[in-house]
């Protein structure tokens, strides 16, 4: 009986000692968050996929979402990059000029979907977006994108069009800039934090916005009117990525459990969360917001506005050696496929 007591008590220290050097290398990611835990972005996406990869790495790795941001939104990027964070999220069009390609999701007009576009968005960066490294210094691990965006506005009516020239609209990077412009309308370059105090205290007289966004700034008593068009009038790119180092970091299996619950995994993951989200914020503004649908003559003229935004882009995939029209056309496949 001692000598069998001595076996287990050896045995049970060989395991502590074994689970105690497990637990030594346990990873925690940390996030950098500039939404609300309430938000679909943080509520909908990233704390599932945390669930999901401490899940796929059997808890080894887990992702600490910290309680403040560490920067204010345009920044966020070169937190991750700089190692600063490990983890984050962020809007391709905060900083003007830094990302070309990722406009191609921005464009009017592609899906009524968030999830189809995130998903043909997704599988576009894999195959012919990222060898550009427009991300350098970070993981990717998903692009995507909101539901298709509206014009709010708080007093002017959306139609006629016409009836918008002058207005002060604000916007989120050069697509939206542009859409404004296109429009005779003056753009007010603004993160989406800073939405009601741009409205109600009338510097701005609307908005380029989701449906999910209007009740969730609290802008519903703001706002009267929208102007919608069948596949957006725009479509705003994310990203969402982890420290280049601190992924190589990684054990080959912790890697590859990432990757599991990443890329196209997570790009479905965002859409629905934003298509669930946007249904809810359709429903929150019924009786306060008039919806107006462009006509097919409006749709037209809509479609000369922002010809010019297709031009823009275009150029700058002709600069990187990249044929825009095939690329183009390869994601509305791909929208259509994933619908």
């Amino acid at each position: 009986m001692t000598n069998l007591l001595k076996i287990i008590a050896f045995a049970f220290i060989i395991l502590s000692t074994a689970v105690l050097g497990a637990r030594a290398e346990d990873v925690v990611l940390r996030m950098s968050s500039w939404l609300p835990p309430s938000h679909p972005i943080v509520k909908g996406m990233m704390i599932p996929w945390s669930q999901e990869v401490e899940k796929a790495t059997d808890g080894r790795v887990t992702v600490q979402i910290l309680d403040a941001p560490l920067g204010p939104p345009p920044a966020h990027f070169d937190l991750a990059a700089n190692g600063v964070v490990d983890l984050t999220y962020g809007v391709h069009g905060y900083t003007p000029g830094r990302f070309k390609l990722t406009e191609i999701a921005e464009l009017p007009f592609l899906s009524d979907s968030a999830e189809a576009l995130s998903v043909a968005y997704w599988q576009l960066y894999q195959s012919d977006l990222s060898a550009a490294e427009e991300h350098r210094g970070v993981k990717v691990l998903g692009v995507f994108t909101h539901g298709p965006g509206l014009l709010y506005t708080k007093d002017r009516p959306v139609t006629p069009l016409d009836g918008l020239d002058g207005a002060k609209i604000r916007v989120a990077g050069s697509v939206t800039n542009q859409l404004a412009s296109g429009m005779d309308m003056v753009a007010i370059q603004a993160p989406a934090p800073q939405s009601y105090e741009l409205l109600s205290g009338g510097v701005a007289d609307g908005i380029f916005f989701p449906a999910e966004s209007i009740p969730f700034f609290k802008l519903d008593g703001l706002l009267k009117n929208a102007l919608q068009a069948p596949g957006g009038l725009y479509n705003v790119s994310f990203f969402f990525v982890m420290n280049q180092n601190k992924f190589d970091s990684l054990s080959d299996a912790d890697k590859a459990a990432i990757d599991s619950v990443s890329g196209e995994a997570f790009a479905r993951l965002a859409g629905q969360a934003w298509d669930a989200a946007d249904a809810a914020g359709r429903k929150a503004v019924e009786g306060k917001v008039t919806f107006h649908e462009a006509s097919a003559e409006e749709l037209q003229v809509l479609q000369a506005d922002t010809q010019s935004i297709f031009d823009g882009v275009k150029a700058n995939y002709t600069a990187a050696g990249l044929d825009f029209d095939a690329l183009l056309g390869k994601l509305k496949s791909a929208v259509a496929a994933s619908q």
